[in-house]
C-alpha cells in the first residue's frame, strides 16, 4: 500500500499526484490517498517554509521556477508559477477531497489542481469549488454542506497530525509500508525502485 498525503496548494505535488498514479498501477499497488493541510505542518514543525518566502534568494527562486517547469513538462502538465492567489487557503477543498472518499476524491482533487494550477482560479472560493463539482456531477450543495461537518474538520487534523507524527515536514509525503517514507515529486525514481525490490523479494 502506498499512502500519499497531500495538499493541493503545492505545484509540487501536483505533479507527484499526476506521476505516482501510474506507477502504482504498473506495480499494482493501491494508493491510500490522504489530505492534509501543509499549512497546519508548516505552523507546527517547518516555520523556515515562511521564512524563505520573506527572504528569497533570488538565484534560488529563479531556479526553482525553471526547475518546475521541466517537470512540468515531462509530466505533460501546465503549471503557472506563482498562481494570482498564492499562497492559497486549500482547506475547504482538502475538506471536499475527504469527504467524498478515495475512489472519488481522485478526480475532485485532481480537478481542484488544474484549476489552481493550470487555470489560475482560487480554490478558496466556494463558487471555484461548485463549479469543479459541477463539471464532475457532484452536487455542489451537499459537498460544501459536508465539508462543514465536525467529523470531515477533525479527519483533517487528525491526517495532518499523523503525517507530523510519522515525519512529514511538507507535500507530498509519501509512506511504502507504513514507515518507508519520501518527500517530494522527485523521490518518485526512488519510489520506483523500492517497488523493484519488493516486487523481486
Amino acid at each position: 500500500m502506498i499512502e500519499f498525503f497531500f495538499d493541493c496548494s503545492s505545484p509540487w505535488t501536483y505533479l507527484a499526484f499526476h506521476n505516482i498514479q501510474p506507477l502504482a498501477k504498473e506495480f499494482g499497488e493501491k494508493i491510500s490517498w490522504r489530505p492534509i493541510l501543509v499549512g497546519g505542518i508548516f505552523n507546527s514543525i517547518n516555520p523556515s517554509v515562511y521564512a524563505s518566502r520573506e527572504h528569497p534568494v533570488p538565484a534560488k527562486v529563479r531556479y526553482m521556477h525553471k526547475d518546475l517547469a521541466d517537470w512540468a513538462r515531462l509530466a505533460g502538465l501546465t503549471i503557472k508559477m506563482p498562481p494570482t492567489v498564492f499562497p492559497v487557503n486549500s482547506v475547504k477543498a482538502m475538506r471536499g477531497c475527504l469527504w467524498l472518499g478515495n475512489d472519488a476524491m481522485v478526480p475532485f482533487a485532481t480537478s481542484v489542481f488544474e484549476a489552481y494550477w493550470r487555470d489560475d482560479k482560487d480554490i478558496s472560493r466556494e463558487p471555484v469549488l461548485a463549479e469543479i463539482c459541477k463539471s464532475l456531477e457532484i452536487d455542489p450543495e451537499k459537498l460544501l454542506t459536508g465539508i462543514g461537518d465536525e467529523g470531515i474538520k477533525n479527519e483533517l487534523k487528525a491526517n495532518t497530525d499523523e503525517a507530523i507524527a510519522r515525519g512529514a515536514f511538507g507535500s507530498p509525503t509519501i509512506f511504502l509500508n507504513k514507515t518507508d517514507m519520501y518527500f517530494g515529486n522527485d523521490r518518485l525514481p526512488l519510489i520506483r525502485e523500492a517497488l523493484q525490490r519488493k516486487k523481486a523479494a
